[in-house]
């Protein structure tokens, strides 16, 4: 899998004794995501809508547990009495996380992700985390009106120009995107669980 972008959207503090090591092992999982695997590349199937994105998730979910992660876990990021829904992955740093979203849904879904990260962060409960989005020219080929990259950009400012009252924390968008596209429908990522042998 290919990094196409990184939009940094908060980096305050003194947070790189943790955020620097965690970020790199994001990053790594992330690349070495490949479809078929042993082949160093990741295919995707060249039809419009045709491959769904929770497979993807569910095998850099497992990389992360995998090193440590604790997936889907539920964690009241605000101080309202109706906590939202787990996040995907977090990572424990001291007495706080950092965390990791990558979006299954659509674009109100991705700004919802965002919304919980920083909600944490404000609330002293994370420490920084990451959306990851992919391209709009992955979009293409992915789950119909899944959120991307390219959807999501224009509201950056909203979040990034921001006066947080907090001394540290990071927030990042990873834009993520296939590196070969291919017509053997047996690298199809079928839609649900089912195609999660395939990654």
């Amino acid at each position: 899998m290919k990094i196409k972008d990184i939009e940094i959207l908060m980096d305050k503090g003194n947070h790189k004794q943790f955020s620097e090591s965690i970020i790199q092992e994001i990053k790594d999982s992330i690349l070495l995501m490949e479809n078929p695997s042993g082949t160093g590349v990741f295919k995707l199937y060249n039809g419009k809508k045709a491959n769904g994105v929770k497979p993807i998730k569910d095998s850099f979910m497992t990389r992360l547990k995998d090193n440590g992660w604790i997936l889907e876990h539920r964690l009241d990021v605000g101080v309202t009495t109706k906590r939202p829904g787990p996040i995907d992955a977090v990572f424990p740093v001291e007495n706080q996380y950092f965390a990791v979203e990558w979006e299954t849904g659509n674009i109100s879904s991705s700004h919802r992700a965002l919304n919980k990260i920083f909600t944490g962060i404000l609330n002293r409960k994370l420490i920084g985390g990451v959306l990851i989005l992919p391209s709009r020219e992955m979009y293409n080929y992915l789950t119909d009106r899944v959120g991307n990259f390219r959807e999501l950009s224009p509201y950056f400012d909203v979040w990034s120009k921001a006066d947080y009252p907090v001394d540290k924390g990071f927030v990042a968008v990873i834009e993520i995107e296939h590196g070969e596209l291919t017509n053997d429908e047996n690298l199809q990522i079928k839609k649900g669980t089912d195609g999660r042998a395939l990654i």
